[in-house]
């Protein structure tokens, strides 16, 4: 079982930036393969960026590649996700989760648990 807590939210300008961050309980952290996902007000929930569990693969959506960047620290069970360049569009609820499937994944079906979020809205 793993626990994740969100933190870093806020309300930025658009250009500005903001570091999340995704805090996780359990010794067993390090085995996951680790996403972010956003969802909009109204809209679905959207994959953002994932990261293997050595930190050695990321993968991005195409509306974050070049501006967002996902990283790991396994000694300190976190997970992170610098944004750069925000737009208004980055509006939404940013939630961390993580897969025990062991491959890097856009779909978040294949998430086994996941955060409550953490809200990060950008002014135009």
């Amino acid at each position: 079982q793993v626990q994740l807590v969100e933190s870093g939210g806020g309300l930025v300008q658009a250009g500005g930036s903001l570091r999340l961050s995704c805090a996780a309980s359990g010794r067993t952290f390090s085995v996951y393969n680790m996403g972010w996902f956003r969802q909009a007000p109204g809209k679905e929930r959207d994959f953002v960026a994932a990261i293997n569990w050595r930190g050695s693969s990321t993968y991005y959506a195409d509306s974050v590649k070049g501006r967002f960047t996902i990283s790991r620290d396994n000694a300190k069970n976190t997970v992170y996700l610098q944004m750069n360049s925000l737009k208004p569009e980055d509006t939404g609820v940013y939630s961390c989760a993580a897969d025990r499937s062991g491959k890097l994944s856009a779909t978040s079906y294949d998430y086994d648990y996941w955060g409550q979020g953490t809200q990060v809205t950008v002014s135009s």
